[in-house]
Order: C-alpha cells, then sequence, then structure tokens
C-alpha cells in the first residue's frame, strides 16, 4: 500500500505530495507487485491524480491498451512491451488507468542487495525513464516480470524468509536487465561506474540544494576539480558543473511547477543568495524565467 502525505496548495498552485512505501500487513516489507486494475481499486481516484513525488522505486509495465503517464514534465505514452522506471524524488503524475492493464511494482532500494544497487545504478537521478525494449527482450523481461509477481502472490507456500530471498532475488533479475537494455547486442557488459563518479553523484544528489561549485565538491571528496570533470564526462557525457546544474534546475522545475512557493523563496531552498541571481541562473539554462517557466507548464494540457 501507498500513503500519501502532504495537502492541496492554495490558489497558486498544488503542492506535490510526497508518496512513502508501506508494505500490506503480512507480506515482506520493501516490495510490492500489483495489476493496473488492483491499484485502481485499492486507492481512491484523488489518489491517482495530482503531482507525486514517490520515496520508492515504480516499474511500470503495460500489457495491454496504452499507459499515459507524466514524469518530470514529460508525458509518456506506453505500448505494451514498453516500460517506465519511476525513480525516488521524480515527480510523476497518473492519467487514466480505466483502459489499460499491466504490472506495477513498487520497491525500495534498499530491498536489493548492494551489489545490485550499485550495478543496476539505482541511484542514477538523470537514468532513463521510458524503456523501450528491442524483440530479443521484450520476452525476457516479460517472464522475468511475471515469475517475480507469481512469487509475491504465493505468499505462505515458503518460510516467509525463503520467500523474500526469492522476491530480492527475482527482482534483482527484473532491474538488472532494465537498467542493461542499452547494451548493443554482443557488446561486452557495461563496467561499473567510476568510484569518483559514484562519490561525487551522491555529494551532488545530498547537497546541490548548498553547493553549486564543483571546487567545493572536489575539495570535501579530496580530488582535483579536472579529476571530477574527467570522471563525471567519462561516465555522464558531460562536464562536473553542467552535472549539477542539470540537477539544480531539474528540482527547480519541479517546484516551479507543483509548488505555491514564490521564485524567491524557491531560490533561497536552492541554496541561491537572491532572488534575482535565481532568475538569471534559471534564465540561462532553460532560456524562460521562473514565472514564464511556471506559467507555461500549468497552462499545458494533460498529455
Amino acid at each position: 500500500m501507498m500513503v500519501r502525505n502532504g495537502q492541496p496548495g492554495d490558489a497558486g498552485g498544488e503542492r506535490i505530495r510526497e508518496v512513502d512505501f508501506t508494505a500490506p500487513a503480512g507480506v515482506p516489507s520493501g516490495v510490492e507487485v500489483m495489476s493496473f486494475p488492483l491499484l485502481r481499486a485499492r486507492l481512491p481516484a484523488r489518489s491517482l491524480t495530482g503531482p507525486q513525488r514517490p520515496s520508492f522505486h515504480q516499474l511500470l509495465a503495460p500489457t495491454r491498451g496504452v499507459l499515459r503517464h507524466s514524469v518530470d514534465f514529460t508525458g509518456h505514452l506506453l505500448h505494451p512491451g514498453s516500460w517506465l522506471w519511476i525513480r525516488p524524488g521524480q515527480v510523476q503524475q497518473w492519467h487514466r488507468l480505466d483502459d489499460t492493464d499491466g504490472t506495477v511494482v513498487l520497491f525500495r532500494a534498499e530491498f536489493l542487495d548492494p551489489v545490485t544497487t550499485a550495478t543496476a545504478r539505482l541511484d542514477d537521478p538523470f537514468a532513463p525513464v521510458a524503456l523501450r525494449p528491442d524483440e530479443q527482450d521484450v520476452p525476457r523481461l516479460r517472464m522475468a516480470c511475471d515469475h517475480l509477481r507469481l512469487e509475491f502472490d504465493a505468499l505462505g507456500r515458503l518460510p516467509l524468509e525463503v520467500h523474500t530471498a526469492a522476491l530480492r532475488h527475482l527482482l534483482a533479475v527484473l532491474v538488472l536487465r532494465l537498467s542493461h537494455l542499452a547494451a548493443p547486442t554482443g557488446a561486452p557488459a557495461a563496467g561499473e561506474p567510476d568510484e569518483t563518479f559514484v562519490r561525487f553523484r551522491e555529494a551532488v544528489e545530498r547537497d546541490f540544494a548548498r553547493s553549486h561549485r564543483v571546487e567545493d565538491y572536489a575539495h570535501r571528496l579530496g580530488y582535483a576539480p579536472r579529476t571530477l570533470t574527467r570522471a563525471t564526462r567519462a561516465a555522464a557525457g558531460v562536464g562536473a558543473k553542467e552535472f549539477i546544474d542539470r540537477r539544480i534546475v531539474l528540482e527547480a522545475r519541479r517546484l516551479l511547477a507543483h509548488g505555491d512557493h514564490s521564485a524567491a523563496r524557491i531560490s533561497q531552498q536552492l541554496g541561491f543568495s537572491s532572488a534575482t541571481n535565481f532568475s538569471k541562473y534559471f534564465h540561462q539554462r532553460t532560456g524562460q524565467s521562473p514565472i514564464a517557466f511556471r506559467t507555461a507548464v500549468r497552462d499545458r494540457p494533460a498529455p
């Protein structure tokens, strides 16, 4: 079961609802598998509308109809065989589920073992959301998902600790396959991200609202700024400063689109010395002022 905290905003817009994960009574804590119809039946209609920020991972796999779903200002149309991976902190918005069926997998990162967490890059805030496997991967992923769902529904057939271990291994297979879809056929498996980049990425995710300079992260982590830039460019395709800026702009967009705070208040939340500096920064990187972005995204029709 998903427990939603938060409340609608005032006339300035609707606040993002923070969504926590709570496993149903009697099942292993950390993972839940259900169908679209069950999700729709278990939650009131108002819980499936409006912006939400889950604190856990969600995998959506339609098997019938077209799933419409929005994640961080991008609308997605998913046909059977495609997947959507929504990660903690991303802002999502459900649309109609009446004419679709499929599987929803909810899980906490800590449910998986550390090796799987690292190999699948679960903490990458810029990992792709929409995943479209090729014809060879579609049946493999479907089989992995079906096996996970069958095991989840078989509570009581095995001792709880064995059932939990089986779910952990089956979920690991699914997320590892999904996270490595980009590797071309016949290519060697992608190596682990460089430790320098991993440490930098974790530090940015933790401190981006307080620290905007590469030099600050380099000093804290014990690297030269050029070392961070090289590692980030090799792992993410952009320099270290661009990586920091993208994370700040993403959070700014989330707060502007779904919150009711002023640009001045948001500038404080994101560590800017003034609203003017924040507006200049945002305009340089998006081509819009914060207020223009908020107006445009709220006037945009739902996908």
